[in-house]
């Protein structure tokens, strides 16, 4: 595996892994959020000072709205994620953020995309998975609150994914930096206005977990992930990301003792199946079928 597998492999591990540590912070999520922001912002500026790396202003300038709205939707996508965290299990909430994909192939017409019969039926294949995940076929939804707030975030991390697509050639790491610094503007105003940091319970072990949330969750994920994504086929990034929900799914069974039951397994088979699917260009999954028949 060449080093930049290795970087996009970290990445996605380290990913994988944020839910368990947010769940061990005794703060709101918007709080996590906020200082998920400042923090990851402060070591992708110290990486680009120490390598000297310089920001180029004239293609910020010309993407300035769309970075303002993708990052301010960002944030709000981290407070929705955070929340969900604490209102239902760990796995749960990923599988629900994990239709972002579904609900950006379903505004794809907005982009001047067509909405092709397989797209549709990948989407429904999902949205099915989805009630399973509720829990709705037992007859009843088990942590509603958290699937509401899950969904919400993959509705929020869906507008970041359009409004990328409408952006001009940038920078992966200016972006990121534009985008993270919208992303601390729209929060903190949320933070003050719903009751402030409420950082009173906080202790010596507590700083440390929100620490790594900011620097390694976000600076050094970025960090290594963006390094690798121009080094590496966009299919090969898309299939890599998978080991987030799979990663986060595992930990959520074996660490915080929330097995999915049943529905779960079947409702994140369907959700994650068919984004995979969608992933796959139609004919490298013939060849790949060809090859297994």
């Amino acid at each position: 595996m060449n080093k930049a597998k290795c970087s996009l492999l970290t990445a996605m591990t380290i990913f994988g892994t944020v839910g368990i540590f947010v769940r061990y912070i005794p703060l709101p999520g918007a709080t996590v959020a906020f200082f998920r922001g400042v923090l990851g912002l402060l070591f992708l500026l110290g990486i680009m000072a120490v390598t000297g790396k310089k920001i180029q202003w004239q293609n910020l300038k010309k993407n300035l709205w769309v970075l303002l709205l993708s990052g301010g939707a960002m944030g709000l996508n981290w407070v929705f994620l955070f929340e969900s965290y604490n209102h239902t299990s760990v796995a749960t909430a990923t599988i629900c953020y994990y239709l972002a994909p579904v609900f950006l192939v379903l505004a794809s017409p907005l982009l001047g995309e067509r909405l092709t019969l397989k797209k549709s039926l990948l989407c429904a294949v999902a949205l099915v998975g989805m009630v399973f995940v509720s829990g709705v076929p037992e007859g009843g939804i088990s942590g509603g609150k958290g699937i509401a707030f899950a969904v919400g975030a993959a509705v929020l991390y869906a507008t970041v994914m359009f409004l990328n697509k409408k952006l001009g050639p940038i920078d992966a790491y200016d972006k990121t930096i534009a985008q993270l610094i919208s992303a601390v503007v729209v929060i903190l105003p949320y933070v003050l206005l719903t009751g402030g940091f409420g950082m009173s319970q906080m202790r010596g072990r507590d700083y440390a977990l929100l620490a790594v949330v900011g620097i390694v969750h976000t600076g050094i994920a970025y960090w290594l992930y963006f390094g690798a994504l121009g080094k590496l086929p966009s299919q090969t990034v898309a299939l890599f990301s998978y080991l987030d929900p799979v990663i986060a799914i595992v930990l959520s069974a074996l660490w915080l003792r929330e097995p999915l039951g049943w529905q779960g397994i079947l409702g994140a088979v369907l959700i994650l199946g068919s984004t995979l699917a969608g992933e796959l260009p139609a004919e490298k999954m013939g060849r790949k079928f060809a090859k297994k028949g």
